[in-house]
């Protein structure tokens, strides 16, 4: 049977240079990072190779990026220390968030004195901005949360816009990158961001690893007590390994980046043209311009399809999804969508299609032909 895998917000495959590298990290870079001996030192000179490379890719200090398990623990990180150590107030968050931020800003702003304002979503998935710049006229110590592009719409926020708004107000801005990192250029030279967080295998790098950029001069109090590793910052022996494969994953996603947005943006286009072909009553969840590799579509077919669509591509050998990879258990509708879409079109199934440089146009052929059996 023919596959064809789809879901490239979800996850990506591992890039076979990355693979080579972590290989030979794996054999010779056994020792201990806080070693002092030659094996513990060959071991932390392969990490800090690896910080210096993170940082160079987005313009950085190697001193501001800290190596995390993944995006989760790093956006769990920062909202504790805000509240913690740095006296903010209030968080201003939109409700289109992944759960790695909703869920946690809930459960901290419920147990403690700190408050929880949601941004208004436009019909388009865009948060307010207008709103926020109004919000943050009060003077409260605030930090906001915005994520770059939505991992089920690809709705892109303009972080460039959210940075310079809480500069000119003093709030701390902190942004999830993970669906954007290593597929377009970030600058926090230019983007007045403090917290930027990264997920690898979000990029053709391995899983379970990610990275905090933290920017030069704001207080950090780690969460993970133990040993001095990351500076204090964070304790545990360090994946030599996954920070490898990831600082070479990083690398070379920007480094074809021209090549790889080109080819994806010609297959989402050849798939818009499919779809209108095929099914002329589909719409684009979300701006129609919005980030080039994800594409949410609601059919045109009835709510009683919504329930086996994803099985019945998944027999056919089709990975793509409803939405994020870590709902996927969920029978309850996206709480993405459900800010955008009428109840009605919520019931019906609306699929998110997301592509990369190993895609082809047989796939979205394919894709088409399963469609038309539904």
């Amino acid at each position: 049977m023919k596959k064809v895998y789809l879901d490239h917000a979800a996850t990506t495959a591992i890039a076979p240079e990355v693979i080579e590298a972590m290989l030979v990290s794996l054999q010779e870079d056994f020792g201990n990072p806080s070693s002092t001996h030659s094996y513990g030192r060959q071991a932390k000179s392969s990490v800090e190779l690896a910080r210096k490379s993170i940082a160079k890719c987005i313009h950085a200090a190697a001193s501001e990026i800290v190596f995390t398990s993944c995006g989760t623990e790093s956006n769990n990180w920062v909202f504790y220390n805000a509240i913690q150590n740095l006296g903010v107030k209030r968080i201003i968050s939109s409700p289109t968030e992944h759960h790695a931020v909703l869920h946690t800003l809930e459960q901290m702003t419920q147990d403690s004195d700190v408050s929880l304002l949601l941004l208004t979503i436009q019909p388009d998935g865009q948060p307010d901005l207008t709103q926020l710049e109004e919000l943050l006229t009060a003077d409260v110590k605030t930090l906001v949360s915005l994520m770059h592009v939505n991992n089920e719409t690809g709705v892109v926020t303009d972080i460039q816009k959210v940075g310079e708004c809480c500069q000119k107000y003093g709030a701390i801005f902190h942004s999830d990158t993970v669906q954007s990192m290593g597929k377009t250029p970030l600058d926090v030279q230019q983007i007045p961001v403090d917290f930027l967080v990264a997920s690898a295998h979000k990029f053709n790098g391995p899983k379970g690893i990610g990275f905090l950029y933290i920017r030069k001069g704001i207080s950090m109090q780690p969460i993970l007590l133990g040993g001095e590793q990351e500076k204090g910052l964070r304790a545990g022996t360090e994946s030599v390994h996954n920070i490898v494969g990831m600082a070479k994953a990083l690398e070379i996603s920007l480094e074809q980046l021209d090549a790889h947005r080109t080819h994806v943006l010609h297959l989402r286009q050849y798939l818009i043209n499919a779809l209108n072909q095929a099914f002329p009553g589909f719409k684009i969840n979300g701006a129609v311009d919005g980030f080039y590799n994800i594409l949410n579509v609601l059919l045109p077919f009835p709510a009683d399809k919504t329930a086996m669509i994803l099985f019945h591509l998944d027999m056919k050998g089709i990975a793509v999804s409803r939405g994020s990879a870590c709902q996927s258990g969920s029978i309850s509708p996206s709480h993405v969508l459900a800010q955008m879409l009428s109840e009605d079109d919520l019931k019906k199934p609306s699929l998110r299609i997301s592509l990369s440089h190993l895609n082809t146009q047989d796939d979205i052929d394919y894709l088409m032909e399963a469609l038309k059996t539904v």
